[in-house]
């Protein structure tokens, strides 16, 4: 009996290095990178600077005043990563923007300096999605084959798997990202946003004594945190809680870090829960964790657990790779340009709405 045909990848080794300069500002990360493909095949990060607009506690980011910090820094940080590479911007084989999705005056800032940068030095454009950015960037950077992926980031949730040269939504979140639900309640609670909401939303779940209860809702391979996020934030209006106390097990007493360890444990099951289902279908033994919530480590702990029990492994990279940069926007569009796909001057625009599985992977078998 004959065995399996193996599937021939598309994507053939360069023949001499290519170098590609990376821009990713989609929300309030800045970032650039350079990303150097080899004859060898492999991929080594040169640089990957990043500048983050913070506001005060309590409040959010709005798209004017991010796309004036992307402005603002953007020739700073571009030139540090051209810098730390060791390379000029005429080595450079293409630049990359993010296209989307993500806020829509801070893309479009972005853009605007890739097409200037374009235009200057004569280099092609390619425009690349965000999403399949960190999905590249995870791949490379953990060695997965073929895993199933959880996107968690702060404007995106899906669980993703390839087949067929497209990354298919297996399931997303019906309302708000897991990120988004998080950076809310962080404000609520009055949680710095530095470095990041979801980091110290974190720090403080490892206080929390109590499990307090909460909404789970998983409505087949989707999730809905709208209602867990107010349930949780209804908790701050409770006779019983103290926002200056210690975590106890004293029922009369509620605290922060019991809110932050009951909203964490009950979202991170529900992820848990669609990824394992999407596992079962595929039969895939991988999961890959990739997008800013990606580095929490209490989720990757439960992911490997679940993993763990049916014979699998998690992947999963630290806050160089999971929250946004721009060598993941790099290594994807210089995949993209490899395969001959550029985006020309005309149609190098922006969307706020951008699926996943809208991109034709050109260069997986």
């Amino acid at each position: 009996m004959p065995g399996r045909l193996r599937k021939i990848s598309p994507l053939k080794n360069p023949d001499r290095p290519y170098y590609a300069l990376g821009l990713e500002g989609s929300a309030n990360k800045l970032g650039a990178g350079v990303i150097k493909h080899d004859v060898d095949g492999s991929s080594t990060v040169l640089s990957n600077v990043r500048h983050t607009h913070m506001t005060p506690p309590g409040e959010g980011f709005l798209p004017r005043d991010t796309a004036q910090h992307h402005r603002t820094w953007a020739l700073k940080v571009i030139e540090d990563a051209v810098k730390q590479a060791g390379i000029s911007m005429h080595d450079v084989d293409c630049i990359c923007y993010t296209k989307g999705p993500g806020m829509g005056a801070p893309l479009v800032s972005v853009a605007l300096v890739a097409r200037t940068l374009s235009l200057l030095y004569d280099k092609p454009l390619v425009g690349v999605n965000h999403c399949v950015g960190h999905i590249e960037m995870g791949r490379v950077v953990t060695g997965a084959q073929n895993p199933v992926v959880l996107y968690v980031s702060g404007g995106n949730s899906q669980v993703i798997a390839y087949s067929k040269q497209r990354y298919r939504i297996f399931g997303e979140t019906l309302d708000i990202a897991v990120g988004n639900c998080l950076d809310r309640f962080a404000r609520v609670i009055n949680l710095s946003n530095d470095p990041f909401p979801g980091y110290n939303i974190e720090q403080e779940a490892k206080k929390g004594k109590r499990l307090l209860p909460l909404p789970y809702t998983t409505k087949g391979m989707d999730v809905s945190l709208s209602g867990i996020l107010t349930a949780a934030e209804a908790y701050t209006q409770d006779k019983r809680y103290r926002a200056d106390a210690q975590p106890t097990l004293d029922e009369d007493i509620i605290t922060p870090a019991d809110l932050c360890f009951s909203l964490q444990e009950t979202v991170f099951a529900m992820l848990v829960e669609i990824t394992e289902r999407a596992m079962a279908h595929i039969g895939s033994k991988e999961v890959l964790i990739v997008g800013g919530v990606g580095s929490n480590e209490r989720l990757q702990q439960m992911m490997g657990t679940m993993a763990e029990e049916r014979g699998g492994r998690v992947f999963a990279t630290d806050e160089r790779f999971c929250i946004d940069n721009g060598i993941m926007i790099a290594q994807a569009g210089l995949l993209s340009y490899r395969m001959g796909d550029t985006t020309p001057m005309p149609k190098s625009t922006c969307t706020q709405r951008f699926r996943t599985d809208e991109v034709y992977v050109a260069w997986r078998a």
